[in-house]
């Protein structure tokens, strides 16, 4: 299961921080100070994406399983 978890959460992260830092850029009150925002942005994508990998590795592995 932690195998899984760890290749989705690698995939879904770099989605989600990408998707991110594409809304602090489009933002203009964000884009202006985009040097402080867009590692916070980054981080709080990958974050996020921790318990969101091992919910669906949970699903995978049922699906699998059956």
């Amino acid at each position: 299961m932690l195998k899984i978890s760890i290749v989705v959460w690698i995939v879904l992260g770099t989605a989600l921080a990408g998707s991110a830092m594409i809304a602090v850029l489009s933002i203009p009150s964000l884009a202006i100070q985009g040097m402080k925002m867009i590692p916070v942005a980054a981080s709080v994508g990958f974050l996020i994406a921790m318990p969101l990998s091992y919910l669906i590795a949970i699903r995978i592995g049922r699906s699998m399983a059956s």
